[in-house]
């Protein structure tokens, strides 16, 4: 059975070309980068030759870039390490309720060794106020944390011009752009970020690999202490295959951004379209203009979105119901919670996210069949009217303090 892969948010497959260019580092170039000989100067070379294509990616110096084993890592590290360092300063954090998890447990964490955090609510698309941010700063504001494009719903927050207003007080800022990465154009010195966090798995490199942006001058505690791998700020001895591969897939994904871009957003909105005009009840989840180009999530009444998974994957489609991180849960979005849907409603949608080898022929096969597995689940739902998509509903301001 042909499989129709539309969960690239989850995860990418690794492009064969990021596969040739690691490959040797794992068995004739496989060298300590830290030792003096010729194998290891070899490794160190091919390392440094990665941080300058992942800081071209993102428009940043070589020695900004520090290579961590994953996203959730540089989240983590981004929020302890400037929270740990800074204490003197203040133990006030803002961030927002739509975060992803590595971010919002992190806060959580801070919270329970003193540190006070402000959860931003959302509007009904996804977007934070930036009156909301300005009103929330206090003198002892240390950190703000807002992510650049949320992995559920898509939405692209309006960064730059909040690391206007947080550069002018004097504050830190941190960005998650796991999700923007390939997506939409990066670049850390137009965007006013101090850090910000990217993973090499969603731009079709290998999964245990990520890297935080740490600008020249900010004030961080060390993640792991020990030898003097980079920079003495992460010890540990470097994977240098994933390193190079991370490398490669940056170089690519800058090369083809706006190729890729394109592609992803004509079969996005074909997708779109398909769905809202041939299903009834169903709202799609996010800023209609202000969203990333492979990202579509709906919500359908009446149906559990598990259903929808497993009917899909049956005939062979991969979705996905929410974030990779919670697709174990029972528990329903805290991102859609936050934009104002009711739990009842929240349970039934659907994210699918479109990858640069998606087809139009996938994305036909997709609505086809979906329209088929809606009107079957509907007549078998026990679920009644009682908890309808009502626009109502999302007229109301998503003021959910976490």
């Amino acid at each position: 059975m042909k499989r129709i892969y539309l969960d690239h948010a989850a995860t990418t497959p690794v492009d064969p070309a990021v596969v040739e260019t690691m490959l040797p580092f794992f068995t004739e170039n496989f060298g300590n980068p830290s030792s003096v000989y010729s194998e290891g100067r070899a490794a160190k070379k091919s390392i440094e030759a990665a941080r300058l294509q992942v800081a071209q990616a993102i428009n940043a110096d070589p020695r900004e870039i520090y290579f961590t084993g994953s996203g959730s890592e540089a989240d983590n590290w981004a929020i302890k390490g400037i929270a740990m360092k800074n204490k003197s300063k203040g133990n006030h954090i803002i961030t927002s309720t739509i975060e992803h998890h590595a971010v919002l447990h992190t806060c959580e964490y801070l919270e329970k060794q003193g540190f006070e955090v402000t959860y931003l609510p959302v509007d009904k698309d996804g977007l934070i106020s930036l009156e909301d941010l300005k009103n929330a700063i206090r003198k002892e504001t240390i950190l703000v944390s807002i992510m650049f494009a949320n992995n559920e719903i898509g939405t692209i927050e309006p960064i730059k011009e909040i690391g206007e207003i947080v550069k002018e007080k004097g504050i830190i800022f941190h960005t998650d752009a796991v999700q923007a990465l390939g997506n939409i154009p990066v670049d850390v010195k137009d965007l006013n970020v101090d850090l910000l966090s990217i993973s090499a798995h969603k731009i079709y490199g290998p999964k245990g690999i990520g890297a935080l942006y740490i600008r020249k001058g900010v004030p961080i505690d060390n993640l792991i202490h020990g030898g003097a791998q980079e920079r003495k700020k992460r010890a540990g001895t470097e994977n240098t295959a994933e390193i190079i591969a991370f490398g490669k897939a940056a170089e690519m994904a800058n090369d083809h951004l706006e190729t890729n871009a394109n592609h992803m957003k004509t079969l996005r909105d074909r997708l779109i379209k398909g769905i809202m005009d041939n299903i009834p009840q169903v709202r799609l989840n996010g800023h209609p203009e202000k969203r990333l180009p492979g990202n579509a999530n709906f919500c359908f009444d009446y149906i559990e979105g598990e259903s929808i998974l497993l009917s899909l994957d049956i005939i062979g489609i991969a979705g996905s119901s929410g974030s990779a991180c919670t697709s174990g849960s029972l528990d329903p979005s805290h991102v859609l919670l936050a934009i104002g849907l009711p739990a009842g409603v929240a349970h039934g949608s659907l994210r699918l996210t479109i990858g640069k080898n998606t087809t139009t022929e996938d994305i036909d096969y997709v609505v086809e069949n979906l329209i088929q597995i809606i009107e079957r689940l509907r007549k078998m739902s026990p679920i009644n009217a009682d908890c309808p998509i009502d626009d109502a509903v999302f007229e109301k301001a998503a003021h959910h303090q976490h």
